[in-house]
């Protein structure tokens, strides 16, 4: 299978997604895993065996056309020799030759003499004339030349064709849902990742608020309730960060199953949105052109048609052309001719109907094909629609979302302020904290699932070699989380 990927490495395509991706680690840009993934995938390797598998089957289609030479050798020794046996005429020759002797035709005693002396050997010897000896063998060869087989020949190699085309397309399928495979772990351990930061902030705000909550109790300024239900909160915030670490640990191992090799993977490629797209009638119309599933439906309707006519060559008479010869023969009579050339005409009469119950059934399998096809455009342009239009749901949320974002902060502000001054329980401020964590996680999630939509959409597109130009686009916005 040729897979033309080109990598182009620029600074928009390389934002760093977190501050942890500087941390140890391997660094993986968004190009270098599409080209990894492309490259050490099992999936993938075994779509281009499938592909060449294909490729010999079709030519050995082409076989089909050409003479069939076949060498052949055979030794037998039969119970007995072939031949003449008279030996159950030497009766009455016998007969015969007294009645001569004894009706006086012959009268001279020296001719008698010398009749008798050559019909006493005779009517010992054997009397059996030997054509074919027992034991015989032979080293030949034959030739078959196809000269009309009613068309099975040409619907054969055509059908070849068309698997090979099916096979690239299947190729084509499993490297498109590899790439929105890769884009969902790469992005998902994007997400796990940047998510554990925003944990570790709530963990690091909450200890901090803890320590102002003990101290606060100490002086008598907020009563022991206070001071616990910041531990509670604690508590919960450990926990959480530490459900976050192990998803994030799971998405990892998950992207070097995609990838084919194993490495603690740092990916540097933010999450993104595009503030433009192509408009969806642009998608719908290379989804019908593209789809690889929509392309081997296609193909099989071709396929089931080459099964019509290969089931109405039955009904047509089939003719070759044969010839053959021996190389070396082993006590082989001479009376059987040494080589031997003709023609050969099959025309099956009458069969019980099966060849006309075949062909109608094969029409039939057309006609079924014919609607999965027609259904499957269908559902390919409702799921292309639905995909186009989840994604740009995401992206217009990003607004209020950013407006929340502004608000929680600020609300966070004022909260911890009021609370050293007195002002504020303790409650208030772990409440603006968890709800300005949640801002951030609910914002990085959108983008992911932005980029996730977009993968999946250019999959059915048929274009998903061109998702990591999408992310170097001039107006992709970098979704980072902001520590601040």
């Amino acid at each position: 299978m040729k897979i033309a990927v080109k990598i182009a490495f620029m600074a928009a395509a390389t934002i760093p997604a977190a501050a942890s991706a500087q941390e140890a680690g391997r660094m993986l840009s968004l190009d270098e895993a599409v080209a990894v993934t492309l490259t050490e995938n099992p999936a993938l390797k075994a779509a281009a065996y499938e592909e060449r598998a294909a490729q010999q089957q079709r030519r050995a289609a082409i076989g089909l056309r050409m003479p069939q030479i076949n060498v052949t050798g055979a030794y037998a020794y039969m119970a007995k020799d072939i031949g003449f046996d008279f030996n159950e005429m030497k009766g009455p020759a016998k007969d015969l030759a007294g009645k001569i002797l004894g009706s006086g035709i012959i009268t001279d005693p020296a001719i008698i003499q010398g009749i008798q002396g050559l019909l006493n050997p005779m009517m010992n010897a054997d009397w059996f004339l030997k054509v074919q000896d027992r034991s015989l063998g032979f080293v030949g060869g034959e030739v078959t030349v196809p000269i009309w087989m009613g068309g099975k020949i040409n619907a054969a190699n055509r059908a070849a064709r068309i698997n090979e085309k099916t096979a690239v397309e299947q190729g084509n399928q499993t490297r498109n849902a590899l790439i929105s495979e890769l884009v969902e772990r790469y992005f998902g351990l994007a997400l796990a990742t940047q998510v554990v930061e925003v944990r570790q902030q709530v963990v690091d705000g909450v200890r901090k608020h803890l320590e102002d909550a003990r101290a606060l109790e100490r002086n008598g300024m907020i009563a022991q309730t206070e001071r616990l239900y910041v531990e509670f909160k604690m508590a919960e915030a450990e926990r959480e960060l530490a459900n976050a670490k192990l998803q994030a640990e799971t998405i990892a191992s998950a992207l070097s199953n995609t990838l084919g090799r194993e490495s603690d993977w740092r990916p540097v490629t933010s999450m993104f949105l595009l503030t433009k797209v192509e408009d969806l009638a642009y998608y719908q119309d290379l989804a019908q052109a593209r789809n690889p599933l929509l392309s081997q439906v296609s193909l099989k309707r071709e396929l089931a048609q080459e099964g019509v006519r290969v089931q109405r060559a039955d009904f047509l008479p089939q003719v070759a052309a044969i010839g053959g010869g021996s190389f070396y023969n082993y006590q082989v009579a001479g009376l059987v001719p040494r080589w031997a050339v003709g023609v050969g005409v099959n025309i099956k009469i009458f069969d019980g109907l099966n060849r006309e119950y075949k062909y109608s059934a094969a029409k039939q399998t057309v006609r079924r094909v014919g609607e999965l096809q027609n259904k499957a455009g269908k559902d390919i342009a409702v799921l292309v629609e639905k995909l186009y239009n989840q994604m740009m749901n995401y992206r217009n949320q990003m607004t209020s979302i950013d407006a929340s974002l502004k608000f929680a902060e600020e609300y966070l502000r004022m909260k911890n302020a009021a609370f050293l001054e007195g002002m504020s329980s303790s409650s208030d401020l772990i409440d603006a904290e968890l709800n300005l964590a949640g801002v951030r996680t609910e914002r990085l999630q959108a983008a992911y699932n932005y980029d996730l939509l977009l993968a999946q959409l250019l999959e059915a597109a048929g274009i998903s070699d061109e998702y990591p130009s999408y992310a170097r686009r001039s107006d992709a916005q970098a979704i980072l989380y902001d520590k601040k």
